[in-house]
């Protein structure tokens, strides 16, 4: 009888992969020696929980340690953090250079792009399957990125997920929270008014983000306008958990003007194809909002709206987000923590 034939050591390899992809195995492989003969310079890594999170900063020093620690502390821990910097003056750049963590790949080009082009920057580095967002000055409660992975896993048919936030300001007191609807029809009820989807709290799958991108020109509106050239051929949820502590220390007239002003050219553009009244009528409704915020900053009711834009917090919300809170700041002593 003779002897069973060996696989040659490529055969076994492919076998393996194989193997592992009919189980719906992540994939981790360390490499021997013989993998530049067959292989070259390629590498395979990947899981198929693997998440990129894009966070360009600007000029955040005084709250970018405890932005990264809060994923650092995340319950799930295959992710990758870009961390892209737009042009800080500040000492932004010394700390993100600072944490030891090979996940942590911070890039800079001594430029100021704005958020899409950085963006856009940083969906063209992602490698994997899911790409988040996340602002240099929140805190990300330490199940978000386990909760919304799941939630994509179990609904494929899902594109984009966002999640409620714990709105906070100065010294992380509380303001509120902001909450939307969890059914993409509901989202894009009224798409005139604008989408219910949190930014800084986007998680996605990374094909789509790469065929919808960001537009350059929108500038802070930018996650408005790809919500709204996308919506129709796309399918969005909101959890209704908080998993993300959201700063808002005061409102900036020319802030909300210039956001008012791009997210209005970005409906004419939607809607003028389609309809020009409506476009009209999506506009003027931008103009007033924008008068009426404004109005509240200039008369001292800055402090008013800004709760009125939030939801009042339950007492079991308040302590989860004091405990999050106090186990960031402890472990930050200082900024540059």
């Amino acid at each position: 009888m003779g002897s069973r034939p060996r696989r040659s050591r490529g055969a076994a390899f492919g076998f393996r992969i194989k193997l592992a992809l009919e189980r719906s195995e992540d994939v981790f492989f360390s490499w021997p020696p013989w993998q530049d003969v067959l292989f070259g310079e390629l590498k395979l890594s990947f899981s198929s929980q693997h998440a990129v999170i894009a966070m360009p900063v600007l000029n955040c020093q005084n709250t970018l340690a405890i932005t990264v620690r809060s994923i650092l502390w995340q319950t799930h821990s295959d992710w990758e953090l870009l961390l892209i910097d737009d042009g800080s003056t500040d000492v932004t750049l010394k700390i993100a250079r600072q944490f030891g963590d090979s996940r942590i790949q911070v890039h800079s080009d001594g430029a100021s792009q704005g958020l899409p082009a950085r963006l856009n920057q940083a969906i063209t580095l992602s490698q994997g399957h899911y790409f988040a967002r996340m602002d240099g000055d929140d805190v990300a409660y330490p199940e978000r990125l386990e909760n919304q992975l799941s939630f994509l896993c179990d609904h494929p048919e899902v594109d984009l997920v966002g999640t409620s936030v714990l709105v906070f300001g100065h010294n992380g007191k509380t303001i509120g929270k902001r909450s939307g609807p969890a059914a993409h029809e509901a989202i894009c009820a009224n798409p005139q008014a604008g989408f219910p989807l949190v930014h800084p709290t986007f998680m996605g799958r990374l094909e789509w983000f790469k065929e919808w991108r960001y537009d350059v020109r929108t500038g802070g509106a930018c996650d408005q306008d790809l919500l709204l050239r996308s919506f129709s051929s796309s399918r969005f949820a909101n959890l209704p958990d908080i998993l993300q502590g959201y700063r808002e220390e005061s409102i900036h007239p020319a802030k909300i003007l210039s956001y008012r002003k791009l997210f209005a050219a970005s409906l004419y553009r939607y809607f003028a194809r389609k309809q020009l009244l409506l476009a009209a009528r999506a506009v003027l409704e931008q103009v007033l909002k924008g008068v009426i915020d404004c109005s509240a900053v200039y008369s001292g009711l800055n402090h008013r709206l800004l709760r009125h834009r939030a939801k009042t917090v339950s007492q079991t919300e308040q302590e989860q987000w004091e405990a999050v809170w106090q186990r960031i700041t402890s472990a930050c002593a200082s900024p540059y923590a």
